[in-house]
């Protein structure tokens, strides 16, 4: 009886931490910065270490210095910043859940498919956690672990996490979502045609490079445009360029830029995975719809 009610209490909390947390995106309009957090939380994962926390992954470790001063990290802190207001009114929900629901839900709101989700993730104690620098894909050379091209590099970073290479393009295509700032990454224009009116909040940062014309709404666009390079203001990195040239790759971009509903059903598929990457759950999983 006590394990049923505090598993009803749980899950009553859950519901409406996602009603703040949608309303808070969809406001917002931050789809892609918490998309982005998260990933860079999970994204840390070594399969080839075993204890917890210091083989990474969905930990939270990404909210701790000096892991969020990473430069691949550049501007999470804002994101971090972003979701305080429901970490703070909702303290049993532990960081890690958080930032993983809040991707979630942004790529629903934005349009895109439902995530398979889980709760119930620990959050890692302290910056001790910190994962080695490096772990995360770069955009272009040269490359931090001395691959020899983009191929290489996007195989070295994913299949240490566990990944393959059809994960590796459908989740390459959330890109589909945001923009590249050069004063954070080194990539794009400090301002196009899409993106000098910013996301239409009243405090949202104007400028960058975006991947798609319609850079908060989640589609299948980015691999056309990867495809395609028909447009200078859209934003094309070696990183994506190389989905359409690599032998392994191409025939998961092709099918992503013919089928929409196709990358959808496998993005959501990788989305859930690398959510769960690393993760020491406490005490079990707890699913959620989003």
């Amino acid at each position: 009886m006590a394990a049923a009610t505090e598993r009803r209490t749980k899950k009553e909390t859950v519901e409406k931490v996602k009603e703040d947390l949608t309303a808070h995106i969809h406001e917002t309009r931050c789809h892609p910065i918490l998309i982005r957090l998260a990933w860079h939380d999970a994204g840390s994962y070594d399969k080839n270490k075993t204890e917890w926390p210091w083989r990474g992954g969905a930990n939270g470790s990404v909210r701790f210095y000096p892991e969020i001063s990473h430069a691949a990290n550049a501007g999470l802190e804002g994101g971090v910043n972003l979701l305080k207001c429901i970490s703070d009114k909702y303290e049993d929900i532990t960081y890690a859940d958080i930032f993983q629901l809040a991707s979630a839900i942004a790529v629903k709101d934005a349009g895109g498919p439902s995530i398979p989700l889980r709760l119930g993730r620990k959050d890692a104690p302290g910056p001790e956690s910190e994962q080695p620098e490096g772990n995360l894909p770069a955009g272009g050379a040269p490359w931090p672990n001395g691959e020899p091209g983009p191929g290489d590099h996007l195989r070295k970073i994913f299949y240490r996490m566990g990944m393959n290479d059809q994960e590796i393009v459908a989740l390459s295509g959330a890109h589909t979502l945001g923009r590249a700032f050069p004063n954070r990454s080194g990539f794009g224009k400090d301002s196009t045609k899409y993106t000098k009116d910013g996301p239409g909040t009243k405090d949202g940062t104007k400028g960058g490079s975006s991947w798609t014309p319609e850079w908060l709404k989640f589609d299948n666009s980015y691999y056309k445009n990867a495809k395609e390079q028909h447009d200078s203001d859209l934003l094309v990195l070696e990183t994506d360029d190389v989905l359409f040239r690599d032998d392994g790759f191409r025939p998961y971009a092709e099918k992503y830029a013919a089928d929409q509903d196709a990358f959808f059903a496998d993005y959501a598929k990788a989305h859930a995975k690398l959510s769960e990457l690393g993760v020491d759950w406490n005490p079990e999983p707890f699913p959620v719809t989003v």
